[in-house]
């Protein structure tokens, strides 16, 4: 590593992973990005200098008489009018400040020349990046006048995944008010098309499209969660971009309250994508030496969607924190009992799963004391006494002795007024100028940042947690914070948020093995902030395949398959109330971590058969499935999906045909297979589990099957005849 303060009249270059970013860091500024987007090989400083200084624009006529400079935190008094990096004051006073750098830290690794986390043959169509490779870049600084402290970081990842937050701290006497932290990094003019995500209850991340027009398109969450409707990646790109190819610049909020992400274009032409935590009224409020840090903006550039999702990916499997034991196979119980719990019942659901290869078994809802519907319970985190007259022991001792882990559902930051915990206390209830907020679920939310409140919590899940010995924790939170306040009336989201976090950091630092998945009404609490804590998220409430069949598709722009828990639904629906069979069930959850949500008992013997076979399929592929590199294949027909995982090395591929519609023709014409190597000779399998009904295959299936990757790629093969909602897999194998 190079590390050490380097003058603030550099311009740095990090480059990992296929991107380079420069930074324009002279004459004691804050960093301004001069490129951020594909690699630029090696630059020496005279080039680097000379690049920076290219990017000065002209004067335009009754602009500011100087060129505007616009750095990663904007500032109005360099004469930029879009949205401020930093909006606060001192009663009314020091609300534009103007910081200068004191100095300048660099920790990098030396540029290599090989773009990490790529193979040689990626690495050899696109542009090399060397500089001083993956690293970080530190910009302290200060405002005397207005007796303000930046800290802005700026971090190359390997997998060339750019992240920046900034931190500030008052210096002078008396109170600064934070009302907005927000980051911004310049994309070129030619990306022109917007693309977010939109959703609801049971149907996450619905992609949308826009222009990019002149003004801001900011995407606001109030919900203290992420929510349902969250932008999740916010990106801009050539219009017209799709999964293969196309330049996408996207960024995204790692934070679980209130947040923002945002695309502006000014009426100069510049444009900047950004986010940050979104602050209520008098929310941050710093005394004297105090600091707030805002969150993590990740950034990702990529020629397609899939090459941005895959730095995502690729760094996220990276970190020291990310599962690396196989991803079992899980039977949730909720769909099969719901409140209803009854020994026998879920006795034989353990010994069902168990014969069928299943390897972890969750309890879910209904428990603890008075949970016999949803209406009352939550909070009263004890094994309740009528329903389990001899604790919770009988059912974990039987689901060990089958060889399975055993999992168990919590819902900590929630409590119902119909609770001995309300009762007690009122007032750990979130509620603004003492009255309670409307009820959501017939509950309210329990302030975690009144410590009595947060040692209630992790006593009580310390003590579940340790006397059964739980490996999992599926951890629920099915409402918005509305009036989430203090017993003084002061706004608590931000606060709210970070004692989750810390509770469930200390959770995991009591018990180092256990499993943690974040679950909020479905997928509304889906970000980079609470993976920092957790091991999966609950993709939706809603395991329709053919609903999941897009959630799945969008939900991995940003989180790799297996880190989303993806389950086989009943037969008929207990959301949409469709009805499929197990082929297209089964061969959509697959793809993610595999699991099963249906009542066991109602399964014929056929079915059994069938789960069974699609369970072992399961654990032969995992290990590509969430060690390889997504691929969507861009359709034109939109009844049917193409998508897969390719092997790192390029020796294997899974890919999945899935017919989502009817089409207006009969044949839908050819499926290609991308980046396999073009040059490797592959074996394609066609996998049919149970007796294929509706399936009718082309005359290629009874050949050799074996056909060049480049061949695959820019001619494909005919797909099968069939039926709406239906799933085949095909496994690649190079020979």
């Amino acid at each position: 590593m190079e590390t050490g303060a380097v003058p603030t009249n550099d311009v740095v270059h990090l480059t990992a992973g296929g991107v380079s970013l420069v930074l324009d860091c002279r004459d004691h500024a804050l960093p301004a990005v001069v490129h951020w987007g594909a690699a630029l090989g090696l630059l020496d400083d005279t080039e680097l200098a000379a690049l920076a200084d290219a990017d000065v624009a002209p004067v335009a006529p009754n602009e500011a008489d100087v060129p505007v400079r616009l750095a990663i935190l904007p500032e109005p008094h360099r004469g930029w009018t879009g949205r401020p990096g930093l909006s606060g004051h001192r009663d009314g006073r020091d609300w534009s400040p103007a910081f200068t750098v004191e100095h300048l830290d660099v920790d990098t690794e030396p540029g290599t020349g090989t773009e990490t986390g790529q193979s040689q043959s990626q690495s050899q169509g696109r542009g090399q990046g060397q500089g001083r490779g993956p690293g970080s870049v530190t910009a302290h600084a200060v405002d005397r006048t207005a007796g303000l402290a930046l800290r802005l970081t700026v971090e190359m990842l390997p997998s060339g995944l750019v992240r920046t937050r900034a931190a500030v701290t008052n210096t002078a006497e008396g109170t600064y008010t934070v009302d907005d932290l927000t980051l911004a990094l310049p994309i070129p003019s030619h990306a022109r098309e917007v693309l977010d995500f939109a959703g609801r209850w049971g149907k996450e991340r619905t992609p949308q499209r826009r222009e990019l027009s002149v003004g801001t398109h900011e995407r606001e969450g109030r919900k203290g969660r992420t929510g349902a409707d969250a932008a999740t990646v916010l990106s801009v790109g050539t219009p017209g971009f799709g999964f293969a190819r196309g330049e996408v610049w996207g960024v995204h909020t790692a934070w679980s309250g209130n947040h923002r992400h945002l695309a502006e274009r000014l009426a100069t032409g510049r444009q900047v994508v950004g986010g940050g935590e979104l602050l209520l009224p008098g929310e941050v409020q710093l005394d004297t030496g105090q600091t707030y840090e805002g969150p993590w903006l990740y950034a990702a550039y990529g020629d397609g969607l899939d090459d941005q999702a895959r730095r995502f990916h690729r760094w996220l499997r990276s970190r020291p924190s990310h599962p690396t034991t196989p991803r079992p196979t899980t039977l949730n119980v909720w769909e099969a009992v719901y409140f209803d719990h009854d020994l026998a019942r879920l006795t034989d659901l353990a010994e069902r799963a168990a014969r069928l290869g299943v390897e972890r078994w969750v309890l879910d809802d209904g428990w603890f004391r008075h949970r016999r519907n949803d209406h009352a319970g939550l909070g009263d985190w004890y094994v309740d006494e009528d329903v389990w007259p001899d604790g919770l022991g009988p059912i974990v001792d039987r689901v060990r002795a089958l060889g399975m882990e055993f999992g168990l559902w919590f819902e900590p930051e929630m409590v119902n007024e119909d609770s001995d915990l309300a009762r007690a206390h009122p007032e750990w209830i979130l509620q603004a100028d003492g009255r309670l907020p409307i009820r959501s679920r017939h509950q309210q939310v329990l302030n975690l940042a009144i410590p009595e409140a947060f040692a209630y919590l992790l006593e009580r899940m310390t003590a579940i947690i340790g006397e059964y010995g739980i490996e999992y924790v599926k951890w629920d939170h099915n409402r918005d914070l509305v009036e989430a306040g203090h017993p003084g009336g002061s706004a608590a989201v931000h606060e709210q948020t970070l004692a989750a976090y810390r509770l469930m950091a200390t959770l995991k630092e009591r018990f180092p093995t256990l499993e943690i998945e974040s679950c909020s009404s479905g997928g509304a609490r889906v970000d980079l902030g609470v993976l920092e804590h957790t091991d999966r998220v609950w993709v939706s409430d809603d395991i329709d395949p053919l609903e999941r069949q897009q959630m799945h598709r969008w939900t991995q722009q940003l989180l790799p398959p297996e880190l989303l828990g993806s389950h086989v639904a009943s037969g008929r629906n207990h959301t949409t109330g469709r009805v499929h069979d197990l082929a297209f069930r089964a061969g959509t959850a697959i793809v993610g971590h595999f699991g099963i949500e249906w009542d066991l008992a109602q399964a014929t013997p056929a079915e059994e058969s069938a789960l069974a076979e699609w369970i072992a399929l399961y654990r032969e592929w995992r290990g590509l499935l969430h060690g390889g590199d997504l691929v969507r294949v861009d359709e034109v027909d939109d009844t049917r999906l193409v998508y897969g995982t390719v092997a790192p090395d390029r020796r294997e591929a899974l890919f999945f045909f899935a017919s989502v519609g009817r089409s207006e023709v009969s044949g839908t014409g050819r499926i290609t297979f991308r980046d396999l190597d073009a040059d490797t000779v592959y074996r394609v399998d066609p996998v049919v589990v149970g007796d294929g009904h509706g399936i009718t295959a082309p005359a290629w299936w009874a050949s050799e099957r074996v056909f060049r990757g480049s061949a695959l790629e820019r001619v494909g093969l005919q797909p099968p005849l069939v039926p709406a909602d239906c799933v085949v897999p095909f496994r690649l194998t190079a020979v």
